[in-house]
């Protein structure tokens, strides 16, 4: 294994390494093998005002937690074995939607340990993801209590295929002496002090499907860190709004102008942020008229000029000429292999 290169910004407080360090003096080992993988050297180690970049954090962490078999870093009263926050997202791939997903995660995690409980609530439109301590976590409350959050939000994140932005983050201790860091750790405003520590950001998102399988969960197992380490860059919450107007209001799919009306964005801020997410307006016009057509020709007995009209095509010509393109067969012969 090769040395990490450390040529990007520096911007974790080095107080998390040092908690992980407090992790080692704990249980009575020596770190020095993990913070010469991560290139973290003595005297960076000791100054409160160092910082290391998301790669040497992942190295520390990774090699910190195989060496000290333990996920959880000494945040809890018994150790969290590898593979447990893997098996923790493995119980959350069959969930319909996030919401079900995150609530089952936070489920599992009291299965884990009960010193902390992570639970998830909605409010005037904002959902609440909620951590509780249920013990004095120490020393390491505060490395606690930002990683257990980091990576059920990263988890979120990965499930969905989404970057999900924080409206706001709460936290109930007070602001350390890297507060600044916190710009970087969590988008939007942190409030420190806080009656509770918790993760606020668009209740909209609970709504998203989950789209990993089991083998897009062993590919990301084998750098799992990078879900709590490094933010997300992808975000589906127009892509699946856009799909909603498009299927439930066909007359909005006639053209952009009136759809970017409807979601209250100008026509070159829809097509713009649709790009940003990966998609196209074609292609989510595409895909609803695709599903539509299929649920009517193998649910119903519709002619297909209606199955057409329905779906948004203007004549029946174009509609079976589009479908073939999408399933490389005609509406008649999709229906007759029901």
């Amino acid at each position: 294994m090769s040395a990490p290169q450390t040529t990007a910004r520096a911007e974790t407080p080095i107080a998390f390494i040092q908690a992980m360090v407090k992790a080692y003096e704990q249980r009575g080992m020596d770190p020095t093998k993990a913070l010469e993988a991560a290139q973290i050297a003595p005297a960076q180690l000791a100054s409160s005002e160092s910082r290391v970049t998301a790669l040497q954090m992942e190295w520390m962490s990774a090699a910190a937690m195989r060496e000290l078999n333990d996920e959880a870093l000494g945040w809890f009263s018994r150790r969290l074995p590898w593979g447990s926050y893997g098996m923790l997202v493995r119980a959350s791939l069959s969930a319909p939607n996030l919401a079900v997903a995150l609530q089952r995660w936070g489920r599992h995690h009291g299965l884990l340990t009960d010193d902390i409980a992570v639970t998830l609530h909605t409010q005037d439109g904002l959902a609440h993801l909620t951590l509780t301590e249920h013990r004095d976590l120490g020393e390491l409350r505060e490395f606690c209590v930002v990683s257990v959050l980091r990576n059920a939000l990263g988890v979120a994140c990965w499930l969905t295929d989404s970057r999900i932005p924080l409206v706001r983050t709460t936290l109930r201790f007070a602001p350390p002496q890297h507060a600044d860091s916190y710009r970087v750790l969590f988008d939007g405003p942190t409030t420190f002090n806080a009656p509770v520590h918790s993760l606020q950001f668009d209740a909209g998102y609970l709504h998203l499907p989950i789209r990993r399988d089991e083998a897009a969960l062993q590919r990301m197992l084998q750098r799992a860190l990078l879900l709590t380490v490094r933010p997300y860059r992808r975000d589906r919450l127009l892509v699946e709004k856009v799909r909603q107007v498009l299927a439930d209001e066909p007359g909005h799919s006639r053209n952009a102008k009136d759809l970017a009306e409807r979601l209250n964005l100008s026509t070159r801020t829809l097509h713009r942020q649709l790009k940003e997410e990966g998609a196209s307006l074609q292609q989510l016009k595409d895909s609803v008229r695709r599903d539509k057509a299929v649920d009517l020709l193998l649910r119903t007995q519709r002619p297909i000029k209606q199955v057409a009209d329905e779906a948004g095509f203007r004549s029946e010509k174009s509609f079976i000429r589009a479908f073939k393109a999408w399933t490389g067969q005609t509406p008649d012969v999709l229906r007759r292999s029901r």
